[in-house]
């Protein structure tokens, strides 16, 4: 007989505690596209992980008006004020460039993945608030996408993004979950979550102050996902979460404790033959592009064995 491999607190707690939070948020979803969106205000407060979205999202609109874009978010503009514009030039450049690339692959994988299989339907987003695939790229009919990310900056962004007329594509849900909320595991299937059919999970942008934070969500995608679903962007790895081993091999084998086969994917592959120079360091830096396949089966296919 079947046994669950998975935590039951991953039902009781949040997904992580972020050093940086500012406010208590509510664990309820919010729903928008097609129906209401989340509560909307400006922020009152300094808060780095909005400043962290809106960065993003200023080096998705200049890399959008270049004559030969690596991607195109004709949306990116509408989420910055021409304030915050001003103050969100000092982007260092080697980070552009690892942004844009990130950006690209997510984009190309995404699409891949979505138009080569019919069984992808529920797309997950690990995302910083402010993306806006949702809006800007074309789902296939009946796509339910999942955003989990920090609520003050999806908040602000929904509002913006309503002002300049943005919408989901007709017949695709889009559902919004703080990434701090309680009972995600719980949350999402309330919601309509199915561990009995495949799933995308896409991470670019999601805050992960700690290693923990990274188990935690590798808990949580490995309980939710259905075998033979795919996990996969850009994470970011300070030094301190490997000791003694190479990125390849360290990958490797958090992945493979939680279930999943992981391999890297080289920056200096997906500029291939753009103006970027593959030698600029990407590869170096403390960020990595990945893609991983679910081993395991999920809680909702252990329950059916039963």
């Amino acid at each position: 007989m079947a046994t669950n491999h998975h935590c039951s607190f991953l039902r009781h707690s949040p997904l992580f505690s972020s050093p940086w939070r500012t406010k208590k948020l509510s664990p309820n979803p919010s729903r928008v596209g097609f129906c209401r969106a989340s509560a909307q205000y400006e922020p009152e407060e300094p808060d780095p992980l909005l400043r962290a979205a809106l960065t993003s999202a200023w080096i998705r609109d200049q890399e959008s008006r270049r004559s030969d874009p690596l991607f195109i978010d004709t949306y990116a503009g509408g989420l910055l004020s021409s304030d915050e514009c001003l103050h969100l030039h000092s982007t260092s450049v080697s980070e552009l460039y690892r942004y844009r690339l990130a950006t690209k692959f997510i984009d190309e994988r995404l699409q891949q993945l979505l138009s080569t299989s019919d069984q992808f339907r529920q797309i997950v987003l690990l995302s910083d608030g402010m993306d806006t695939r949702p809006y800007r790229l074309n789902w296939p009919r009946l796509s339910v996408i999942y955003d989990l990310s920090p609520e003050r900056a999806f908040a602000l962004g929904t509002k913006r993004l309503q002002v300049i007329g943005a919408k989901t594509s007709r017949n695709c849900l889009l559902f919004h979950f703080p990434n701090d909320s309680r009972n995600l595991h719980e949350t999402l299937c309330k919601n309509g979550f199915n561990g009995n059919q495949p799933s995308l999970w896409m991470l670019q942008g999601l805050p992960l102050p700690c290693l923990n934070s990274f188990e935690e969500l590798l808990l949580l995608i490995s309980s939710l996902a259905m075998k033979g679903s795919i996990f996969f962007g850009e994470l970011r790895i300070p030094s301190d979460w490997m000791i003694s081993c190479t990125k390849k091999e360290w990958l490797e084998n958090v992945f493979l404790r939680h279930g999943f086969r992981g391999s890297i994917v080289k920056y200096s592959e997906v500029a291939g033959n753009s103006e970027l120079d593959p030698d600029t360091g990407f590869e170096a830096s403390g960020s990595i592009l990945f893609v991983a396949e679910q081993l395991r089966v999920s809680d909702a296919q252990v329950s059916c064995a039963v």
